[in-house]
């Protein structure tokens, strides 16, 4: 395995890799892995002739600072577990924010349309303009043949997806199914801070993704909503933030005279103050 911390060491590297045409994968991170990450690491693998992994922690896609500073960090393990599924992967760690940033910790101005006013968007104000940020400036660094990422941060996706259709032609995006659980809760760094008690009773965030999917076309939608809500806000810390039907391309939402396309459910569950999402394709 090589660990690289600097760009200037990190370019020195890619500079022989694409001398030699190497199909070069990209799987960027926050770290604090899991099976979810791990997925994409590995279908990046079977795919690619060499493989990075980023882990870097972005302080611009985080509207509120307590997120930031309590956002699980652990290195080490994460080193040791990319390592024991292969030597061949190739890490990047920046050793400071302003490896990145410089000594701007600004975010660039991007286009991104109804996506950057919806769902995530409406709740995490900036959010979405901190991950463009980092993606470009991640993707100018590497200039990967493919990218991959996974379901579960799909209108993730949709961004990583406006900015390779905008600026970078040449790259393939690679969208990894959703790992979840024995109780169907999608893997995410997050579920670490919750609870015991309350990750046992996690599964009920999926149960009502299927709930949606199996009704959505049989009852009226404020009544599907409240039925949501219901299940979810049972439990105790248990809040619903959102959960909306959306078309999976443009999000636009689902009505009974707007149901042409595939449309996804998507949830926002806050269970004891720590925000877990969810989607689900429904057609």
């Amino acid at each position: 395995m090589q660990i690289v911390k600097n760009i200037i060491d990190l370019n020195n590297t890619l500079k022989s890799s694409k001398k030699e045409e190497k199909k070069i994968g990209l799987v960027p991170t926050m770290g604090s892995l899991h099976e979810g990450h791990l997925s994409l690491i590995k279908t990046a693998l079977k795919s690619c002739d060499e493989v990075w992994v980023t882990i870097f922690i972005n302080p611009t896609q985080f509207n509120d600072p307590k997120d930031f500073e309590c956002y699980p960090k652990d290195f080490e393990n994460d080193i040791n577990t990319i390592n024991s599924i292969s030597s061949k992967i190739n890490l990047f760690i920046p050793e400071s924010v302003n490896e990145i940033y410089k000594d701007d910790i600004t975010v660039d101005e991007f286009e991104l349309g109804f996506v950057n006013k919806v769902l995530e968007a409406k709740y995490r104000p900036g959010h979405f303009d901190g991950v463009a940020t980092i993606i470009n400036k991640l993707f100018n660094i590497f200039l990967p043949q493919v990218v991959f990422f996974g379901e579960k941060d799909f209108q993730q996706t949709l961004v990583v997806r406006n900015l390779i259709d905008s600026f970078f032609p040449n790259i393939s995006l690679v969208i990894c199914p959703t790992v979840r659980n024995e109780n169907g809760l999608a893997l995410s760094s997050r579920n670490k801070l919750l609870s015991a008690n309350s990750y046992k009773h996690c599964g009920i965030i999926f149960d009502c993704l299927l709930f949606a999917k199996e009704n959505y076309l049989k009852i009226d939608y404020a009544d599907l909503l409240n039925k949501i809500k219901s299940k979810i806000e049972k439990i105790n810390e248990f809040n619903l933030e959102y959960f909306e039907i959306r078309d999976e391309i443009t999000l636009e939402p689902f009505s009974k005279s707007n149901n042409e396309g595939r449309f996804r459910g998507f949830i926002c569950v806050k269970v004891e103050g720590v925000r877990l999402i969810d989607n689900l394709l429904l057609d």
